[in-house]
C-alpha cells in the first residue's frame, strides 16, 4: 500500500454514534492531508481471543461495513485477522507496523482504545508514538446520548431487553441484519402470510424474541419494503427451539430464495407468545400487519 492514509483505529461493532465522530474526524483529516480515509478493524472481537470469552456481535463483519460504506462514504475497510501474534504484538511495535503496512500518515481513535499487549497501548501512548514517528493523531472524547455514553455494550443490553428504539437512537440508524433467504416451513405461505426466512450469523447477538416493525431492500431492488418480522422460536408451531427470523413483506408476492435481503428493524411490537392454535396465531399476525402498515403510512405522509 503506497498511497497515503488516514486510519480510524477500532472494532466498530454497531458502528453507533460514538463511532460515527471518529470516522468523521477520519474523513476530515483525509481530505486535508489529501490522502484516503480506511477503517482498520479486527475480524473477531479481541476479547474473544484476549479473555476467552465471546462477545457476541451486534452486526456481522459484513454489515459492518456495508455501514461503514453506505453512512460515511469510506469504501476501504481493512479487517487484521485478531490471531496470537497480533494480540501478542507489543504496543509500540503495532503503531510502527501500522504507519509502514497501510501508508498511515494520521491516526484517529476513541477515547477509550486498548490496544498492544495486555493492552498497554492507550490514547496517550498513541499520541506520543504518532508524534515521535512523524505521524498525526486525534483522540475522540465520548460521545453521549440521552445521558449515557454511547458503547457497544450498552446497545447489546438494550437489544436483549427489546428496548429498540433506544438502541437504534444510541447507534444513530437502525438495527439491521443481511442475509440470504433461506427454505423455511411454508406455514406462513398456510396462515395467508407468506414469510422469508433469514438468520443470524454464528456469534452475532439475537435481539428479543419478538415481533418487529421492519424495512428492508431486497437484492435487485432500489425501493424499501416494510414488513412484519419475528425473532424466536416459533413455540405455537415448532419446538425445536432454533432462533429463525421470518419476514411478512407488505403487498410482496415472488420467489426469494438465495436472494440477499437487507432488513433493518424499525420498531418492537410485542414479545413472541405461543398460541392457543394457528387460527389465533392468524388473527394475530393481521392486527401485527395493520399495526406496521400504520407506520408505514405515518411514515410516507412526513
Amino acid at each position: 500500500m503506497t498511497e497515503k492514509r488516514v486510519l480510524a483505529l477500532g472494532f466498530f461493532d454497531g458502528v453507533h454514534l460514538g463511532h460515527a465522530a471518529l470516522i468523521r474526524k477520519t474523513v476530515e483529516q483525509a481530505k486535508k492531508l489529501g490522502a484516503i480515509p480506511a477503517v482498520l478493524t479486527f475480524d473477531v472481537h479481541p476479547d474473544t481471543l484476549v479473555l476467552g470469552n465471546p462477545v457476541p456481535l451486534i452486526t456481522s463483519p459484513e454489515d459492518r461495513a456495508e455501514l461503514v460504506r453506505r453512512l460515511f462514504g469510506v469504501e476501504e475497510i481493512i479487517s487484521l485477522r485478531f490471531d496470537r501474534s497480533l494480540m501478542e504484538m507489543p504496543w509500540d511495535r503495532f503503531v510502527e507496523w501500522v504507519q509502514t503496512e497501510f501508508s498511515a500518515v494520521h491516526l484517529v481513535c476513541g477515547h477509550d482504545f486498548s490496544f498492544g499487549y495486555r493492552g498497554q497501548g492507550n490514547p496517550n501512548r498513541l499520541r506520543e508514538k504518532c508524534a515521535a514517528l512523524g505521524m498525526g493523531c486525534d483522540v475522540i472524547p465520548k460521545v453521549e446520548a440521552d445521558g449515557e455514553t454511547v458503547s457497544s455494550t450498552r446497545i447489546r443490553t438494550l437489544l436483549q431487553e427489546g428496548q429498540l428504539k433506544a438502541a437504534n437512537r444510541l447507534l444513530g440508524h437502525p438495527h439491521v441484519l443481511t442475509d440470504s433467504v433461506r427454505t423455511g416451513y411454508r406455514l406462513g405461505r398456510k396462515l395467508g402470510a407468506p414469510t422469508i426466512n433469514m438468520r443470524f450469523a454464528e456469534g452475532v447477538l439475537v435481539p428479543a424474541h419478538g415481533v418487529y416493525a421492519a424495512r428492508l431492500r431486497l437484492e435487485g431492488e432500489t425501493a424499501d419494503r416494510w414488513a412484519v418480522t419475528n425473532v424466536g422460536v416459533r413455540p405455537t408451531v415448532s419446538d425445536s427451539g432454533q432462533v429463525s427470523v421470518e419476514s411478512y413483506i407488505l403487498d410482496y408476492s415472488g420467489n426469494l430464495y438465495g436472494k440477499r435481503v437487507h432488513l433493518e428493524f424499525l420498531e418492537f411490537l410485542r414479545p413472541e407468545r405461543q398460541f392457543a392454535d394457528t387460527d389465533a396465531l392468524k388473527a394475530q399476525i393481521g392486527k401485527d400487519t395493520e399495526q406496521v402498515r400504520e407506520l408505514m403510512n405515518r411514515e410516507e405522509e412526513t
